[in-house]
């Protein structure tokens, strides 16, 4: 089973987000370049959920999203497309994982002006799977 991050990030790429892993779209490190970035971040989660049938294992994972852009209006943007991409999708598999569903637990919030002064904003994520 994959971490969470990598399978959202082939959720992504296959939507029409003009998003290319490794070219705009990156797992667990924003690099300084290019300045437009989406990242995925693992961040944990819930334990995972007790059913009284053991062969039944649930994982809640979740995962931050974060959106970097010269532009704040086109942060913003981008973000919430994928916020609107995301949220709510259900009884998907990806990479042999089940997605129960996926959840948006916060609304978009701007994190801040990085040291090249351009705006990053923050999604997160609570995800069931098995």
């Amino acid at each position: 089973m994959n971490s969470p991050a990598e399978d959202i990030k082939d959720m992504l790429e296959a939507e029409d987000l003009d998003l290319a892993f490794g070219t705009n779209l990156f797992i667990g490190f924003e690099p300084s370049t290019p300045p437009n970035t989406v990242t995925i971040f693992d961040t944990g989660g819930y334990s995972p959920q007790l059913t009284f049938d053991k062969s039944e294992k649930y994982e809640r994972p979740s995962i931050q999203i974060r959106v970097r852009d010269i532009s704040y209006s086109e942060a913003w943007q981008k973000i919430n497309e994928i916020k609107d991409a995301l949220h709510g999708r259900a009884h998907e598999t990806w990479n042999d994982t089940y997605y129960s569903v996926i959840i948006c637990s916060s609304d978009i919030g701007f994190l801040d002006w990085d040291n090249s002064r351009r705006a990053r904003f923050v999604v997160n994520f609570d995800i069931q799977r098995r």
